[in-house]
């Protein structure tokens, strides 16, 4: 069971609809304890980071999501979820995120139109299990006015717009898609797919234990 995490900031329905498409059991909540009872997370988002920031903290959901890396538990952040895994922001104000990926989110210093919104290709770095079955060069969709600037180990996938942006990180059992897979047609559901995957194995560990 995958928990998409309702702070009233994400892009619930567009995820939802995505898990449903590929066959995946989930659950839309902001409670811990069902949370904790998953096998997966997803953090999605849209809007700004201090705001959700603030969101999560009222609703003790950043004690939990720090749980949820300790433990193990597979965790991926979409868009701005992605962007509170990281340290800092400098979005509106410097604002501490959930501190779960090494990095500051950073405003995009583009000659280009601002937010980077459409089609984009994602070239792989480095391989890890959610570009299992996918081109390198593939085409995902984005819209994102600021960036991860963190260590190269943790950048899987890049995109260009004017500067190099990280488009897929990792480290561990976190994960983060800078772009939306749910929005990025068969290849983010391919995507959407590797993360079931890990959530399964991940599950298939616990009751091995």
């Amino acid at each position: 069971m995958i928990a998409i995490i309702d702070y009233g900031m994400g892009n619930i329905r567009s995820v939802e609809q995505a898990l449903k498409y590929i066959g995946a059991e989930y659950i839309v909540t902001s409670d811990k304890e069902e949370i904790l009872r998953s096998d997966g997370v997803i953090l999605p988002g849209v809007g700004a980071f201090p705001k959700a920031m603030d969101v999560l903290e009222e609703r003790d959901l950043v004690c939990v999501l720090k749980e949820v890396c300790d433990i193990g538990k597979p965790l991926l952040g979409i868009c701005l979820g992605m962007q509170l895994l990281f340290e800092r922001s400098e979005e509106l104000k410097d604002c501490s995120g959930l501190g779960l990926l090494p990095g500051e989110i950073r405003k995009l210093k583009v000659s280009y139109k601002i937010p980077h919104m459409g089609w984009n290709e994602l070239r792989k770095e480095r391989e890890f299990p959610l570009w299992n079955g996918l081109v390198d060069g593939s085409f995902v969709y984005y819209v994102h006015s600021y960036y991860a600037d963190c260590p190269d180990e943790i950048v899987c996938g890049v995109s260009d717009y004017g500067m190099q942006i990280p488009g897929f990180v990792a480290k561990g059992n976190v994960f983060g898609a800078q772009f939306h897979p749910e929005k990025s047609g068969e290849i983010g559901m391919q995507i959407l797919k590797n993360f079931q995957g890990v959530v399964e194995a991940w599950k298939s560990s616990q009751l091995s234990i």
